[in-house]
């Protein structure tokens, strides 16, 4: 569900507090209790909170962190991606990997290989990687973003720049078939398309909810790709600027 802006303070609160009465919150938020009644039902019919007598509870779901929630949506698309991209790379391989739930469940399977040369922006990537089956982890410093925990900024870009890897792999936020392959946030766009240009064989993965969306920041044109790994075949429009742009796509 799409939550206001007064119920996403509801659930920072029960972060933090993890339970609190229905009078507590009212106070704190400058409303009455039954417009808190109001706002906190949908929220636990989402599951995303636990209602009790006069008064309201995180559920799991709340407490976690937006990646970790992110990680359990199209759990089982992902997983799939993960597994195709898996079989592209080699022992021995360099890959470059972005951060996002994507790359994230690509890591686990990458567990099945052994001496890669690993370059990501990612705390996770980098801790599922690092010191196992004889790998090289390198990890771009910069500015820390607590919700992935990952690196961004000039100094990630500038480090990742000076590699030149076999498999540059992004995970993408839209696909809009005017614009082309979008982000949300600058910060991760700029990071992404900066590794792009590092590989040999640019890939970008994606499942099908992200068809025909647009974002905020562009990151690519269809030109920018050799490879779009998705879940679904993509709409005929994307079909067609892929092929327009010299790249193939291939459907798990």
């Amino acid at each position: 569900m799409t939550r206001s802006p007064r119920q996403e303070q509801i659930i920072q609160q029960l972060r933090l507090h993890g339970s609190l009465r229905v009078a507590e919150l009212a106070s704190q938020l400058g409303v009455s209790r039954e417009t808190i009644r109001r706002d906190v039902a949908p929220l636990a019919r989402a599951g995303d909170l636990i209602k009790v007598h006069g008064s309201v509870r995180a559920s799991l779901r709340a407490s976690e962190a937006p990646f970790e929630r992110r990680m359990r949506e199209n759990a089982e698309a992902k997983q799939r991606l993960a597994v195709y991209l898996a079989e592209v790379i080699e022992d021995g391989d360099s890959v470059m990997l972005d951060t996002g739930t994507t790359t994230s469940f690509l890591a686990r399977e990458l567990l099945k290989k052994s001496s890669l040369t690993i370059v990501t922006n990612s705390s996770d990537v980098a801790r599922t990687l690092a010191t196992v089956n004889g790998n090289t982890v390198y990890m771009a410093g910069g500015e820390l973003h607590g919700d992935n925990g990952a690196a961004f900024g000039r100094s990630a870009i500038e480090f990742v720049a000076s590699f030149t890897v076999k498999h540059a792999i992004i995970s993408i936020s839209a696909v809009d078939p005017a614009t082309g392959f979008m982000d949300y946030h600058l910060a991760e766009a700029e990071f992404a398309r900066q590794v792009l240009r590092c590989g040999q064989q640019r890939i970008v993965v994606t499942d099908s909810s992200k068809f025909s969306r647009t974002a905020l920041v562009r990151v690519c044109g269809f030109d920018g790709l050799d490879l779009l790994v998705c879940d679904e075949a993509p709409p005929e429009a994307i079909q067609r600027r892929l092929l327009e742009g010299g790249a193939r796509f291939a459907v798990v």
